[in-house]
């Protein structure tokens, strides 16, 4: 549930390319001509991508000499806005590049990503560094007071100057030698640790050929596991995988035992087997580089190299919030295990309550305190019906409709495309979606763009999932978890698609890490509240609308498991931060650093954090001292959301105060600023504890 961007802010590069760049034929060197701008995916090909990359670097190049050798006075427009537009071949192959490295990856893409990522890092360092271009942003930073700016022009101006002075600008030759050569080792070090991640979740295949080992699993389930043995060649047997929609309904019902605690430990035992695929040397690597870097730009850690530039501001802060929360998690985590023991012993098998276990009794649980389970509410939840839910969501607090679209080209059968537009009948955008899991697409679930919001230029934004798929002719039915997913990540498409900014730097999802989860998370709330229930959850068979009866049990559970669910995200949060407050990673053994964080903690053993050190993918792709970011603006959502609650869920002025200076202003304010605007005061922690159980 995450933001992927490829961002690059480009300049100057001296390297030359040895290959033959040919205009013809390759769709990424010129505009893409087609309905709305969108990618042509049925023309693109493997040996687009390289010639395409260093052709923008090449038009990068170009753009930023002119910059540069500009004899006129340095202005916001001649430089800032100059740099912001001067890599449209660049930007193009970038997004959808990266995207399908994500979504639709290959041995060739990922061969292609580990070559080209040094390339890019170089050329990253060569525009932070380049001396002359620092020396004109930097006289109109000085100057900004008396530009008469406006709010989105200073902001701009801001972004850029310090997002060169983090880059290394201010450095000294030495010191950006030595700088060029951490990030150039980076940027294939995280390369590596996610494919690794990716082969680990496809190698693991536990393959059952005995009926009775299936006991507990529902039908639907077994009959998608028995299509996926006869698809990999084993027919008559079936087939579980690590996948979300494998991995955790195997963990929910299976009645045996050994076999639920075999697909637990493969999957938090992912880049930690001491073979090909082993992330402990790797992730190593990427910490002592990162507080290399750090130390570089004049800070004791990396987490206050990043933090410097979020709404936290600083680790202190940070461990002070999450330390808080954990004060009251652990409590309710400990009272949650102490009930599914108890349960267990009812059981009378005398053994003890083990991680693997936790999802298998916690199901058991809320059938016996709420006569729910997750078979009776999933007939209800139709993806397509999901969908539409959010989508009349959307339409109903803004206005805006989304249409489906016939005839564009997309990358994989899967994948549906909708025209979005506003109130008024004008475009706001393109919206993809690409929800089921595959053997080439990373786990999880995540919002990207294939082209930013910029003036009239507007965007084309992607919400990619790995959800339960159709089995015959059972359609898609999802968890209630997964409902909530697609509300997440569908409100995180919002913001990129009603952002309505001037400069693609600031514009859209490109905000602080930890106010970046704000409209995705708050749209979540609407998920599951009464009225948003009867308008989407229809029985796929009958047609019938959830009825009353399962609407108040699944508001009297919504707290329900809280303890688990905030101990294992706080968990993991905290290991990021421990791994990126270090100032010394001299002989650093990172599983038993892991151990002795969460023996500090006294995190119980029934529950392991939500992401291990060797497959935390989110601390490689942009979240590294930032995992805290999902706890940290769920405090904002939660506030957020009471507005709504005290108005109205479709109150039209909150609404409009929401989408006014949340959803459209992308970074043209500082978030707090921006939060204030919408709700009158800072957010408070009250209703976030609340909302998860812990407080009255």
């Amino acid at each position: 549930m995450t933001i992927k961007k490829t961002v690059f802010i480009l300049a100057t590069c001296f390297m030359t390319y040895s290959g033959i760049i040919k205009a013809d034929g390759n769709p990424f060197f010129t505009e893409f001509k087609t309905e709305f701008g969108v990618p042509p995916f049925d023309k693109i090909k493997l040996e687009h991508y390289e010639p395409a990359f260093h052709k923008g670097i090449e038009e990068q190049n170009e753009n930023i000499r002119k910059i540069v050798e500009n004899k006129k006075t340095p202005t916001f427009e001649n430089t800032i806005v100059a740099l912001d537009n001067s890599d449209p071949i660049l930007s193009r192959v970038s997004a959808i590049f990266f995207n399908m490295a994500d979504a639709e990856t290959t041995d060739e893409l990922t061969q292609l990503s580990m070559k080209i990522a040094p390339v890019l890092s170089e050329h990253s360092d060569n525009i932070y560094l380049n001396k002359e271009l620092f020396k004109k942003i930097d006289l109109i930073y000085k100057q900004k007071k008396a530009l008469k700016l406006t709010t989105e022009q200073e902001r701009l101006l801001d972004e850029t100057y310090k997002s060169f002075v983090r880059s290394g600008a201010n450095l000294n030759a030495e010191k950006q030698t030595q700088l060029r050569y951490v990030n150039k080792e980076l940027s294939t070090l995280g390369i590596t640790f996610s494919n690794n991640v990716l082969n680990e979740n496809n190698a693991f295949k536990l393959f059952v050929d005995k009926k009775e080992d299936l006991v507990g699993l529902p039908e639907w389930f077994c009959q998608s596991a028995a299509e996926e043995a006869k698809a990999d060649g084993k027919e008559g047997q079936w087939l579980f995988t690590l996948h979300n929609a494998s991995r955790l309904p195997f963990l929910q019902y299976a009645e045996n035992r050994a076999l639920r605690e075999k697909i637990y430990n493969a999957y938090i035992n992912r880049g930690n087997n001491n073979d090909k695929n082993d992330n402990k040397k790797i992730i190593t690597q990427i910490v002592t580089l990162r507080l290399e870097k750090a130390k570089l730009l004049g800070f004791d850690c990396y987490s206050n190299f990043v933090l410097d530039n979020t709404m936290a501001k600083n680790s202190a802060t940070v461990m002070s919030f999450l330390s808080n929360l954990w004060s009251y998690s652990l409590p309710k985590a400990k009272s949650e295990a102490a009930e599914l023991q108890t349960l267990m012993d009812k059981d009378g098998k005398n053994q003890k309550l083990a991680a693997w276990d936790w999802w298998f009794y916690t199901e058991k649980l809320r059938k016996e305190k709420y006569n729910l389970d997750e078979e009776e509410i999933k007939p209800y939840f139709k993806l397509e019906n999901v969908r539409e839910g959010a989508f009349a969501v959307a339409n109903k607090l803004y206005g805006v409709t989304l249409t489906p679209l016939k005839n564009i080209p997309v990358y994989n059968p899967d994948v549906e495309v909708f025209e979005v537009k506003d109130a008024d009948g004008s475009h706001l955008g393109v919206f993809y979606v690409d929800y089921f899991p595959r053997a080439g697409k990373s786990g999880g679930a995540w919002m990207s763009n294939y082209r930013e919001q910029q003036g009239n230029t507007r965007p084309l934004v992607c919400n990619v999932g790995s959800f339960t798929k159709p089995i015959g002719d059972t359609p898609s039915l999802l968890t209630l978890d997964e409902v909530e997913t697609l509300f997440h990540e569908f409100g995180h498409a919002l913001h990129g698609l009603l952002t309505k900014c001037n400069y693609a730097g600031i514009s859209g999802t490109n905000v602080a890490r930890d106010f970046v989860e704000l409209p995705s998370q708050v749209m979540e709330h609407w998920a599951t509240e009464p009225e948003v229930l009867k308008m989407y959850a229809k029985h796929y068979q009958t047609g019938e609308s959830m009825p009353d009866s399962i609407i108040n049990k699944l508001l009297r559970q919504k707290t329900f498991n809280q303890g688990f669910m905030t101990t294992e995200l706080l968990a993991a949060a905290i290991l990021d931060m421990n791994l990126h407050n270090l100032t010394d990673t001299k002989d650093l053994d990172v599983l038993a650093y892991e151990k002795e964080a969460m023996d500090k903690l006294n995190l119980i053993p029934e529950i392991a954090p939500r992401y291990r050190t060797t497959y935390f993918n989110h601390i490689i792709g942009g979240y590294a001292a930032g995992y805290y970011s999902y706890l940290w603006a769920n405090v904002l959502d939660s506030d957020a959301f009471q507005a709504f609650k005290e108005h109205g869920i479709f109150d039209q002025h909150t609404a409009s105060l929401f989408r006014s200076n949340i959803l459209e202003k992308g970074n043209s304010e500082d978030p707090m600023v921006l939060y204030k605007k919408f709700r009158g005061a800072e957010p408070k922690l009250d209703a976030m504890l609340k909302d998860r159980g812990m407080k009255e």
